[in-house]
């Protein structure tokens, strides 16, 4: 029996039991003269009927009577009830009369239909500048580190600024990760919960990592602001304030602006900090005191295991590396072939085209990830076999990753020429940008369809290896290119295949 029995009360009395509800038995009856068309007795409809119409749309975009069936058995449709109800022997005679009162509605190329993919481009372009705008508080905070003093080629406190974004990022990526699955099962007050329990947590921890590591006051006060800011910010994303945030950055962008046209003292530029840091804090705990009052406590209680959030804490500090040695990787290299002592004439500022051009493009990265869902939708409704499926699909997949990349090398080129001193950009440094763009928006795309911990472990293996060769003394474009191309080809060899087969668009 695959439902419950529908049960109701009498209307006679509370004293009588829970009767079922059945058809009416036939009973003979006398025959009686025929009456005239106006004065015909008003007798029920065939039931099937009240249901075909009810459920139009489920029939008439179904393929086979089996479709129809499955509905009505996970609706609680037994074989007793089609008796009782309908008169039916069994739910897969319904089905297949409800097969064939409903007319067939194959939807067209042109088609619409309630798409549950789609995106609002400007939401993603806030996203993308909220993503982007942070990186002028570098330009702030430049005075607080040590120029004079040098770690692995880095002005001394940049190397804890490092570590601190690093765990920033893990941590923040696995927080997000657990309030979304609270978020996705209708629980908003849990996911608050979460996020004020786990964001101060992550921004304490990244504050100790970079205090361990050392360096400037100044310089560590930052990395402590920064980590801040980080976590008021994953806060402020994951429940959908992306225009909150960007109120708390105009200080901030304002400053940089002003720094870029005057000399500015350091005091006025740490209040600009400040007032920014405040801004996200306080709009952060503002937002998690309304849901957490807001919202009513679940009768129901439910527990989700933390080891779920391995993988995406794995997989931060995977895109954290990749994308610190891609702007780094250089400065560190000249470091590690001079034992650590700075060389007159040589490069000794990070390249910041690189961490421009991918923060900027983090927008489209993720507009771009619905409209592949949007569109792989579209095609399983009109694709007539598995075989066209899976070629729409990666002929889907290949035209966002051209368009996404193409951005990068665009906001890579422009960065490169705004950017005061920065190295001419040449193919192999574009070829390596553009393997990193492509490796971590297919490792996004994997993520978003449950391949977190192939993702995690690809990624993270190929940050090891840049790492350890890095420090070796190899040549840091060479690393990228073997390494995120390593990378975007395993990824591409998952893609293909699993996001061709129709039960990943269910």
């Amino acid at each position: 029996m695959s439902g419950p029995l529908r049960l109701v009360p009498d209307e006679g009395g509370s004293e009588r039991t829970v009767q079922l509800r059945t058809l009416p038995l036939k009973r003979r009856r006398p025959a009686l003269p025929e009456p005239e068309p106006e004065e015909q007795l008003d007798l029920s409809a065939d039931p099937l009927d009240e249901l075909a119409e009810r459920l139009h749309d489920i029939c008439a975009d179904a393929v086979h009577p089996y479709e129809i069936a499955a509905f009505l058995e996970s609706d609680g449709l037994s074989d007793e009830q089609a008796a009782l109800l309908y008169g039916r022997p069994d739910a897969f005679t319904v089905a297949e009369e409800l097969f064939e009162k409903v007319e067939r509605r194959y939807p067209g190329q042109g088609s619409e239909f309630a798409n549950p993919w789609r995106a609002d481009p400007w939401r993603c372009v806030v996203r993308g500048l909220v993503f982007a705008l942070p990186g002028l508080g570098y330009l702030l905070g430049a005075n607080l580190f040590a120029t004079t003093r040098m770690r692995f080629g880095l002005p001394s406190g940049m190397l804890a600024l490092s570590i601190a974004t690093l765990v920033s990022w893990g941590f923040n990526q696995a927080l997000a990760h657990r309030s979304y699955r609270w978020l996705g099962r209708l629980r908003r007050r849990e996911a608050a919960v979460c996020l004020a329990v786990g964001a101060p947590l992550g921004a304490l921890i990244a504050a100790a990592a970079a205090y361990v590591v050392g360096g400037p006051l100044g310089a560590l006060c930052f990395a402590a602001g920064q980590s801040c800011y980080l976590a008021a910010a994953t806060v402020l994303l994951v429940l959908g304030r992306e225009k909150f945030l960007l109120v708390a950055l105009a200080p901030a962008s304002v400053g940089a602006g002003v720094v870029l046209a005057a000399d500015v003292p350091q005091t006025v530029r740490t209040v600009v900090l400040l007032a920014s840091l405040l801004l996200a804090v306080g709009l952060a705990v503002r937002e998690l005191l309304v849901c957490i009052r807001g919202g009513e406590r679940d009768s129901v209680a439910l527990k989700l295991p933390l080891r779920q959030e391995v993988p995406h804490l794995l997989f931060g500090l995977a895109c954290g590396a990749l994308t610190l040695i891609a702007g780094l990787g250089t400065t560190i290299h000249q470091a590690v072939q001079t034992g650590g002592h700075p060389v007159p004439g040589a490069q000794t500022t990070p390249t910041g085209p690189a961490m421009i051009a991918l923060t900027l493009s983090l927008g489209l990265a993720e507009w771009l990830l619905f409209r592949y869902r949007a569109m792989a939708v579209a095609a399983l409704r009109t694709s007539h076999t598995t075989g066209q499926f899976t070629r729409r699909t990666g002929g889907i997949l290949l035209g966002c990753l051209f368009i996404y990349l193409t951005t990068v090398a665009a906001l890579d080129a422009a960065a490169t020429v705004l950017w005061p001193g920065a190295p001419a950009l040449g193919v192999p440094q574009l070829g390596a940008m553009l393997l990193l763009g492509g490796s971590l928006w297919l490792a996004l795309l994997l993520n978003a369809f449950g391949f977190s911990w192939s993702t995690a472990l690809i990624c993270l293996a190929a940050a090891g290896a840049e790492s350890t060769g890095l420090l070796t003394g190899a040549d840091p474009i060479v690393l990228q290119l073997i390494g995120c191309g390593t990378a975007a080809v395993v990824l591409t060899a998952i893609a293909g295949p699993a996001l061709g087969r129709t039960t990943q668009h269910r």
